[in-house]
C-alpha cells in the first residue's frame, strides 16, 4: 500500500499543494531579495494562496471545472492589470512571475488528476528555471550567431530529412537504402556535434588530456594526428600528449560500443564485455604512461583553440556517405565471392582509413555471416587502424614520442589479438 494512503486523500493533496506552492513562492522571494527589488505582486504567501485557491475551486466543481476556470480567468485579469501597470511605470516586459503564478494555480488539478511524479517534476523545473536566469544570460552571451544555425542544421538532418527518406533497396539484393545511408551520416555527425559542444562550452579551458578524450568521441585517428603534430612544440608537458593519444583510443572503444547498441543490439548483448575490457586496458595504458612519463615539475598546458570549425560540414558528410556506399558494395561482393575469409582480409584494409563507415555498414548490412564473424572483422579493422595511428603518431611527431607509442600500442594490439583468439 502507498504510504500516502494512510491519510485522507483530500488532506494529502491539500498538504502537497500548499508545500509545492510555498516552495515556488520562497524561490520567488529569494530572487527579489538577491536583486534587492520589491516583488511584482507578492512572493511566498501570495504564491501559496494561488495554489490553495486553485485547490479549493477545483474540489468545488471537479467534473466540469467551471468554477476553477472562472477563478483562473479572474486571476488572469488581475495579473494583466498588474502587468500593464508595470509596463507603464517600470518599462519592464518580463512575465516570468506571472507564468509561474498561473502554473502554481494549476497545481491542485494536477495533483488530483495526474500521477504524483508529474507535479513534482513541474515544481522542480520551475525552481531550476527561476534560479538559472543569470546563468542562461551568461551562457547566451557566449554563443555566437552561427551556433543556432548549426543546431538547426542538426535538427533538420535528423528530424526532418531522415524520417522522409525511403527505406527501399537502391539495388536489389544489396542492403543499401537512402535511409540507412543518411542514418549512418546522422550518427557520425551527432558524435562530431556532441564532441564540439562539450569542447566549446563545457570544457572550454580543458587541458590536453581532456582534449584527447573529447576528440576520441568523434575521430581517434584525427585526434592522434593533431596531438602528434602539437607534441613537436611541447617540452615539459610531453607526457600529457602521450596520455591524451591513448585516452582517445580508449574512447574509440566506447564509441563503437555505442554504435553496436544503435545498429545491432543483439550483438551488444553478447559481446559488450569485450569492448569494456579493451576500454579498461587502453585506459590503463594511458594511466601508466601518465604516471611513468610525468616529471615532478611539469606544468599543465592547454591546447590553443583553433578557429571554430563547423561540426556539421556538408563536405565531410558527403565523404562519409560516399565511403559508406563504397564499403557496402565491396563488402557485399567480398562476402558473396570470398566468404568470411575474404571479409577478414577486407576488414584489415578498411582499418587503414577511418573504420567507421565499414563497421557501421557491417552492423546493419544483414549479411549471411555469423555474429562472431562480424565481431572478428570489427576488431580486425580496429587493430589495423591502431597500427596506422601508431605510424601516424611516430611520423608526425618526428619520433619524439616513438618509444611510448610503440610500447602502448603493442600492449593494446596484443590484448586485441588475444581476445580474437578467444573468440575464434
Amino acid at each position: 500500500m502507498n504510504y500516502l494512503d494512510i491519510f485522507p486523500k483530500d488532506l494529502t493533496n491539500f498538504v502537497l499543494v500548499t508545500l509545492f506552492s510555498l516552495l515556488i513562492g520562497l524561490s520567488q522571494r529569494k530572487r527579489y531579495m538577491r536583486r534587492e527589488e520589491t516583488p511584482e505582486f507578492g512572493s511566498d504567501r501570495t504564491f501559496t494562496l494561488f495554489g490553495i485557491l486553485g485547490y479549493i475551486l477545483y474540489i468545488l466543481d471537479p467534473d466540469n471545472l467551471s468554477t476553477f476556470l472562472c477563478g483562473g480567468l479572474a486571476i488572469v485579469i488581475l495579473l494583466g492589470i498588474n502587468y500593464v501597470n508595470k509596463l507603464i511605470k517600470q518599462n519592464s516586459t518580463g512575465i516570468t512571475a506571472i507564468m509561474t503564478s498561473l502554473i502554481t494555480y494549476c497545481l491542485g488539478p494536477l495533483i488530483y488528476t495526474q500521477e504524483l511524479w508529474i507535479p513534482i517534476l513541474i515544481v522542480v523545473t520551475i525552481l531550476v528555471l527561476t534560479e538559472m536566469k543569470e546563468k542562461f544570460i551568461n551562457f547566451t552571451e557566449k554563443i555566437n550567431d552561427l551556433e543556432f544555425i548549426n543546431f538547426a542544421k542538426f535538427m533538420a538532418i535528423c528530424g526532418v530529412v531522415l524520417p522522409i527518406l525511403p527505406n527501399d533497396e537502391i539495388i536489389k539484393g544489396i542492403n543499401i537504402t537512402p535511409y540507412n545511408i543518411w542514418l549512418s551520416t546522422v550518427i557520425i555527425s551527432g558524435f562530431s556535434y556532441i564532441s564540439y559542444l562539450l569542447k566549446k562550452y563545457v570544457f572550454k579551458d580543458a587541458g590536453i588530456i581532456v582534449t584527447g578524450i573529447l576528440g576520441g568521441i568523434y575521430s581517434s585517428t584525427a585526434t592522434c594526428v593533431i596531438l602528434s603534430k602539437k607534441s613537436l612544440d611541447a617540452n615539459e608537458s610531453l607526457y600529457q600528449y602521450i596520455t591524451a593519444i591513448f585516452c582517445a583510443i580508449a574512447m574509440m572503444y566506447i564509441k563503437f560500443l555505442i554504435l553496436l547498441g544503435i545498429f545491432y543490439s543483439a550483438l551488444l548483448d553478447e559481446y559488450w564485455h569485450i569492448f569494456i575490457i579493451m576500454f579498461f586496458i587502453t585506459a590503463g595504458v594511458a594511466f601508466g604512461m601518465f604516471k611513468y612519463y610525468r616529471s615532478k615539475t611539469m606544468p599543465t598546458e592547454h591546447i590553443k583553440d583553433e578557429d571554430d570549425k563547423n561540426p556539421l560540414e556538408f563536405k565531410v558528410a558527403l565523404i562519409f556517405a560516399a565511403l559508406f556506399i563504397l564499403f557496402t558494395f565491396i563488402t557485399h561482393y567480398t562476402i558473396e565471392y570470398f566468404g568470411s575469409e575474404g571479409l577478414r582480409t577486407l576488414s584489415i584494409f578498411a582499418g587503414i582509413s577511418d573504420p567507421a563507415p565499414f563497421i557501421i555498414n557491417l552492423l546493419q548490412g544483414k549479411y549471411a555471416i555469423t555474429d562472431t564473424t562480424i565481431i572478428i572483422a570489427l576488431f580486425h579493422a580496429l587493430i589495423s587502424n591502431n597500427i596506422v595511428k601508431m605510424c601516424y603518431g611516430i611520423g608526425f611527431s618526428k619520433r619524439k614520442i616513438a618509444k611510448p607509442l610503440l610500447i602502448g600500442f603493442s600492449i593494446i594490439t596484443i590484448s586485441n589479438i588475444f581476445l580474437l583468439i578467444f573468440l575464434s
